[in-house]
């Protein structure tokens, strides 16, 4: 069993956090990232719902073990509870995600759009 993971202490955080459990393939530390009730864009308009769905599409990415590369952390965006972080992609492309700060002052991931131009 593995110890506790990061948390995001800071929004931007999340994205570091995606990054580095994508390439470990870690689903669990993932789904971790997110609201229960969390809503994940995925390809061809479809999106996952809550941690179940989440948690199957993080499934399907991580199973052929592929590297992903960091971008560069756009201007994080805070209104009271919520933030508006993005990242910029390595050869095109962007991401937008909306976080809550929750109680004991961590964030997660309420909204994931991992490519707006897609």
């Amino acid at each position: 069993m593995r110890g506790e993971r990061e948390r995001a202490r800071r929004p931007e955080d999340l994205n570091r956090l995606v990054l580095e459990r994508l390439n470990a393939g870690d689903v669990d530390g993932l789904v971790e990232l997110y609201e229960p009730g969390a809503v994940l864009a995925l390809p061809g308009g479809l999106t996952a719902t809550g941690h179940a769905e989440i948690r199957a599409a993080y499934e399907r990415i991580v199973a052929g073990r592929p590297s992903f590369a960091p971008g560069a952390q756009g201007q994080t965006l805070v209104s009271g509870e919520l933030a508006m972080t993005s990242v910029r992609l390595p050869g095109g492309g962007a991401t937008a995600e909306v976080a809550r700060r929750r109680p004991d002052g961590t964030w997660l991931w309420v909204l994931d759009q991992p490519d707006v131009l897609a």
